[in-house]
């Protein structure tokens, strides 16, 4: 006899099921990491875990995930080969019994035969396979090795293969959860080892029902022993993706450093170039933009140290000439109301520009000397509310600016860079602001402050980022104009050397422009 399967109304677990099943049993052994965000911080914190934000945390997430996705997929596909070998195996098995189970037997049968022939068939073939259920019938007789049995796993489509077909035919069904082996075979002339041997059908049919169970049993063990394994897997890769994760990261954690210090103004720092990877093209990227940078900002300060030097030399060799220059116009000026008036007029004007350029040459000295660090305090233990007075009464600006100067106020600094600060903070606001215009004086702690206050339109956003920028002006469009640009830089420097700073107060209603000079206080007991 030769085998056949028929596909009508069967119901075999298919390799989507399958993969199903095996990802819900991994899932069931999958840990989880349920639990209170803060346990978690506390447990991540003790076992130094990485975050799981972060480039590492991010690569082990990956690995993992492959992984496990790696060994459920592998396990649905072992389920799937194992369980369709198993039953191959068996239902193999189950027809080559059958089929001589049928022709051992088959030969006591006579047709036409009766009900007690059909029922010994039965039992005998029964007898002889693990059938739990062997049908025989002859046509509207039936006989059962077991009458109390389910006859319902005999499907008509299997009993239509076995009225067309002369061979064993089969299907596997699954009824209250379990699979079944449901074999079908005519009985002809031929197959009983009859006389006529001309291969007609006797009209006899036997159905034998085979239980899988034991097959099906075998291949759940196979999978739930994969499953056991998910685990121990899945930590592996972990582990191995946390070295790899630390040796990748390690050249990324030393060029993240390189970077910071490069940030910082270590312009020759470099980074070591290993192997021919994107991580060393990387780093050899770093180490080419530093060296271009370290070349760029060399070139820029060795430029800007010519400039220095050379707005340095320009004013000291101006100051020889504008001595004499000012002799003379004072001169001038002291005579003018002897000369006509043009001429008059003339030598006033000189004098007066004269006065303007010397200024304008005594700043840029200034300004060179802190750009070469070249100046230093000429400490003194001084009175602030004297000091401010006389810096206004030199000046004249005593009776054009009211002081609020708590006596009592002491502390040690340079009277004369005091001077220069307050004299630019004050005349800033004399020639910017409106009165009126207020210097107050105040000691809190070991802070010292100085305030200076008018009552104008106050500054634009635009002006206030630039205040203390040299040479800028607020009033661009204007060529020419009183100050040298200088003065708030100059100021701000001289705070700078005595540890403090000048700060631009914010804009506030009925209220102008608000200058604070803030030092650290240094008093007499102090140093």
């Amino acid at each position: 006899m030769r085998t056949t399967e028929t596909s009508a109304g069967a119901t075999e677990t298919t390799a989507a099921e399958a993969s199903t099943e095996s990802d819900a049993a991994a899932a069931k052994s999958a840990p989880t990491a349920a639990g209170p965000t803060g346990r978690w911080a506390r447990v991540r914190s003790r076992m130094r875990l990485p975050r799981l934000d972060g480039l590492r945390g991010r690569l082990i997430i990956t690995v993992v995930v492959v992984a496990l996705i790696s060994a459920v997929t592998a396990t649905a596909l072992a389920y799937r080969e194992s369980r369709d070998a198993v039953l191959k195996r068996a239902q193999n098995a189950a027809v080559e019994d059958f089929r001589n189970r049928v022709q051992q037997q088959a030969t006591e049968l006579d047709v036409p035969t009766d009900p007690r022939a059909m029922a010994r068939l039965a039992t005998d073939v029964a007898s002889g396979m693990r059938a739990s259920l062997v049908v025989v019938q002859y046509r509207d007789f039936t006989a059962s090795s077991d009458p109390a049995a389910d006859r319902t796993r005999i499907t008509p489509e299997l009993r239509v293969a076995v009225r067309t077909q002369s061979r064993v035919s089969l299907q596997r069904v699954e009824q209250g959860g379990k699979p079944w082996l449901v074999l079908g075979a005519p009985v002809g002339m031929d197959a009983t080892g009859g006389r006529g041997g001309s291969g007609q059908r006797s009209g006899v049919e036997i159905y034998a029902v085979v239980s899988l169970a034991e097959e099906e049993h075998d291949t759940a063990e196979l999978v739930r022993s994969v499953q056991r394994g998910l685990l121990p897997v899945v930590l592996l890769a972990a582990v191995l993706a946390l070295l790899a994760a630390r040796t990748v990261l390690r050249p990324v954690r030393k060029l993240a450093r390189a970077t910071r210090r490069l940030a910082t103004g270590e312009l020759t720092i470099r980074v070591e170039e290993k192997g021919r990877d994107e991580l060393a093209e990387l780093a050899h990227t770093f180490n080419e933009t530093a060296s271009a940078l370290e070349n760029s900002v060399g070139e820029l300060r060795e430029q800007e140290a010519l400039a220095r030097r050379f707005v340095a030399d320009v004013s000291h060799e101006l100051r020889t000439p504008l001595a004499a220059m000012t002799i003379v116009s004072s001169v001038l000026e002291e005579d003018a109301d002897q000369l006509t008036p043009d001429t008059a007029h003339a030598a006033r004007t000189v004098s007066a520009e004269t006065a303007k350029l010397t200024r304008l040459v005594d700043d840029l000295i200034e300004i060179s000397r802190f750009d070469a660090r070249a100046v230093a305090l000429t400490v003194h233990s001084v009175d602030m509310a004297e000091a401010v007075r006389g810096t206004l009464a030199a000046r004249g600006w005593t009776d054009r600016v009211e002081a609020d100067l708590p006596p009592g106020i002491r502390a040690r600094l340079d009277r004369r860079r005091l001077d220069v600060i307050v004299a630019n903070l004050v005349g800033n606001a004399l020639r910017h602001g409106a009165p009126p215009v207020t210097v107050t004086v105040r000691a809190v702690g070991d802070r010292l402050s100085v305030s200076v206050a008018d009552h104008g339109p106050g500054l634009a956003p635009e002006v206030a980022r630039h205040v203390f920028d040299r040479f800028y002006k607020a009033d661009s469009a204007r060529s020419r104009s009183e100050g040298s640009g200088l003065g708030m830089a100059i100021a701000l420097e001289n705070a700078r050397l005595h540890g403090g700073t000048i700060e631009l107060a914010p804009p506030a209603p009925g209220v102008g422009a608000v200058f604070t000079l803030r030092l650290p206080l240094r008093t007499e007991s102090a140093s």
